[in-house]
């Protein structure tokens, strides 16, 4: 069976190199050579056109046609003068061929009519059988005189394309076959290395740095391919271990699936067992004095409270799980909703004895967002600012443009708790979260509406305090 022939990468490059170049070449000739065409029939018309408006003019000052056409020299020898009428009959014709038709279907008489000129580049004449280059041009009183010339010699000449332009091209079309050749021999040397170099790798030989490559973008490429191929011959244990620790990542990351849900498990189940325990001491304790019913009962409404916020929090993370098409998106005024979230926590920042303000931009602020996500970002940072900063003062500043901080003097957060304060259920200290009612959900819920909307945020410590920078695109109108 005889084997199928094999280019080499050298020549198929040198073939699709070439291939396009002369592809190229011979369209540009090509088009040069209708364009050069054209242009010859354009200025033979031009000339027709200039004759035609002499005999037009003489004719006007009330001359015979017939001497004018013989006191002109037309632009070409054997050039035919027609006049032809209103009604398209033939009053005048150099060669006598009157009343051989009407010409009024004629292309260049009906477009000299309807455009003051008219041309036909080459039609056969119905009375000698000949083919004629026609120009005609409109006169007054509906008359139209047309210049007909047979194609002789004369003609062709005439409207023959310069083929100089032919040996212009054929020397750039040599030029580029060299350089593509010499470009692609370079190439094909830095190939045919890296395949001897790829075969090496194949029979698991050692490879050394001692290959040479030109001094280009190419060889330098394959050079460093071979580099880092050499030295990762020499961490080949710690590459093992890196793979070893990157399986475990992904474990891990299976594990903290795994592990999310057996939290939402857990977090639901602690208000639910208070409110079970709760009511049934009260049930089985009709007796109680007022104050420890009192007791049991905010402890069940507290319970209740915290698993409605919890179940609306998980129900916002799912929404957002989901995607932006399930949320709808509309132009609303930011300014108006970050002041109404501000005067709604005003008052518990007071109670906790701090000082709540907002520095709003003066202009309007128009973004294309979800109003309760949008509050529930500014409502959260703010009651977290107020549970668990520890501070006397939380600022509220945004910009024209859509940057906006949370910011405030407590004590801040330490930089290693940073990388996974916007994870669900990551708390800094448990015990305290779960007694100011926390959900653990309240900045996941922050960081996913940002980013839903197109937006980044990030924290870091202000020295004192914790500040929280975020944007919402501004939407321009």
């Amino acid at each position: 069976m005889v084997g199928r022939i094999r280019i080499s990468f050298q020549y198929r490059m040198l073939l699709l190199v070439l291939g396009t170049a002369w592809l190229f070449v011979g369209a540009f000739i090509a088009w040069q050579y209708v364009r050069e065409k054209q242009f010859k029939v354009e200025l033979l018309d031009a000339q027709l056109q200039q004759h035609n408006h002499r005999i037009i003019n003489d004719m006007t000052r009330g001359e015979d046609i017939g001497s004018v056409v013989r006191r002109i020299d037309p632009p070409m020898p054997d050039v035919r003068i027609t006049l032809i009428d209103a009604m398209g009959r033939v009053t005048f014709d150099t060669n006598d061929n009157m009343g051989v038709g009407n010409h009024a279907d004629r292309q260049e008489v009906i477009d000299a009519r309807k455009y003051g000129k008219g041309l036909v580049p080459s039609r056969t004449s119905i009375v000698d059988d000949k083919d004629y280059f026609y120009s005609a041009t409109q006169a007054p009183y509906g008359l139209v005189v047309r210049s007909a010339i047979p194609y002789n010699h004369s003609l062709f000449d005439t409207l023959k394309a310069d083929w100089k332009f032919l040996w212009i091209m054929a020397g750039i079309s040599v030029i580029i076959s060299i350089i593509g050749w010499l470009g692609t021999k370079q190439v094909s040397r830095s190939i045919s290395r890296l395949n001897r170099f790829a075969a090496t790798v194949e029979k698991g030989e050692r490879v050394t740095e001692t290959y040479t490559f030109p001094n280009d973008e190419l060889g330098a490429i394959s050079s460093h391919i071979i580099s880092l191929y050499a030295r990762w011959q020499q961490v080949m244990e710690e590459r093992d271990i890196q793979h070893a620790e990157a399986m475990k990542a992904e474990r891990d990351k299976e594990r903290f699936k795994k592990q999310l849900t057996i939290d939402i498990n857990h977090e639901l189940k602690t208000p639910v067992a208070s409110i079970i325990l709760c009511m049934e001491t009260l049930h089985d304790f009709p007796d109680l004095p007022a104050a420890k019913q009192k007791e049991l009962e905010d402890r069940i409404l507290q319970s209740a409270i915290r698993l409605q916020n919890m179940l609306k929090d998980v129900s916002v993370i799912t929404r957002m799980d989901e995607g932006a098409d399930v949320i709808n998106m509309s132009p609303l005024p930011m300014t108006d909703i970050v002041r109404d979230v501000v005067e709604e926590l005003r008052p518990a920042a007071a109670k906790a004895g701090m000082e709540l303000s907002a520095k709003l931009p003066d202009e309007p602020l128009t973004v294309n967002g979800n109003a309760p996500l949008i509050e529930a970002v500014f409502r959260n940072l703010i009651r977290n600012a107020i549970l668990y900063s520890g501070g006397t003062e939380i600022v509220v500043e945004g910009d024209r443009e859509g940057n906006w901080v949370v910011r405030d003097n407590g004590t801040g957060i330490p930089e290693e708790h940073h990388p996974h304060i916007f994870d669900r259920f990551y708390r800094l200290e448990p015990g305290r979260s779960r007694k100011a009612g926390g959900t653990g959900l309240g900045l996941a819920i922050v960081r996913n509406a940002v980013l839903l909307h197109g937006g980044d945020i990030a924290i870091s410590n202000a020295n004192p305090g914790t500040v929280f920078s975020f944007n919402f695109p501004r939407l321009h109108t």
